[in-house]
């Protein structure tokens, strides 16, 4: 069964930090790009980073660039969020995909969905 499992959520002051998880079981992670996706509440679903199937192309939202850290661990079949000087704007329900290949520019190129993490930032 194909899985994708996001860790690591949480409740964070402003300025604080979070590691995202995204945990790949059932498929060979190697082969898929990974994208990071947010949804705040009334809002729609925004990518906010993606990283390659070899970890050496990545890209980043504007609104998380010199914030945020894409990268992946194959052998561990995970990849991670890093994210730091977090703003109350980042509160959102986090989301990994799984693009086979390059990292797609649309969620709907993305074939499979994990369920998501909260993340709260807030004092």
């Amino acid at each position: 069964q194909l899985r994708l499992v996001e860790s690591g959520g949480g409740l964070v002051q402003p300025g604080g930090s979070l590691r995202l998880s995204c945990a790949a079981s059932g498929f060979t992670l190697n082969y898929y790009a990974i994208g990071w996706f947010r949804q705040a509440p009334g809002k729609e679903r925004e990518g906010v980073s993606c990283i390659s199937p070899s970890g050496g192309i990545t890209n980043y939202a504007d609104s998380v660039k010199g914030r945020f850290t894409i990268s992946r661990d194959n052998a561990k079949a995970t990849v991670y969020l890093q994210m730091n000087s977090l703003k109350p704007e980042d509160t959102a329900v986090y989301y990994c995909a799984a693009d086979i290949g390059a990292c797609g520019s649309n969620p709907l190129d993305f074939g499979f969905w994990g369920q998501g993490t909260r993340v709260a930032v807030s004092s």
